[in-house]
């Protein structure tokens, strides 16, 4: 298992941007793939991105792509979720997951996963 703890959520106005950061503890965290994923009140969560356990492949949501950009320093056991021209619909609770995985696929849904962290709010204000 992995323990998971993001930082770096805020607030922040239309068009800016914000990193978070997503620090892993326990063992082999090269090993894992990760993925962030959101959740706005009332919505299910949802897929972000995701990077597989060696940082070569990466995937985003449609609503992302071109603006975020997930990355991970496995020396760091840290993945990162670059956000820049946030927009209102990126308000919601940020959780970063992780899964053991060697695979060369990126896993995209919330059952995909079991390990997950506490989650960091992102408000983006119009």
């Amino acid at each position: 298992q992995v323990q998971l703890v993001e930082s770096g959520g805020g607030l922040v106005q239309a068009g800016g941007s914000l990193r978070l950061s997503c620090a892993a503890s326990g063992r082999d965290f090269s090993t894992y793939a990760m993925g962030w994923f959101r959740q706005a009140p009332g919505k299910e969560r949802e897929f972000v991105a995701g990077v597989t356990w060696s940082g070569g492949i990466t995937r985003y949501a449609d609503s992302v792509k071109g603006r975020f950009t997930i990355s991970r320093v496995n020396a760091k056991n840290t993945v990162y979720l670059q956000m820049n021209s946030l927009q209102s619909d990126d308000t919601a609770v940020y959780y970063c997951a992780a899964r053991l995985s060697r695979g060369g696929w990126i896993l995209s849904n919330v059952n995909d996963y079991n390990n997950w962290g506490q989650g960091t709010q992102v408000t983006v204000s119009s």
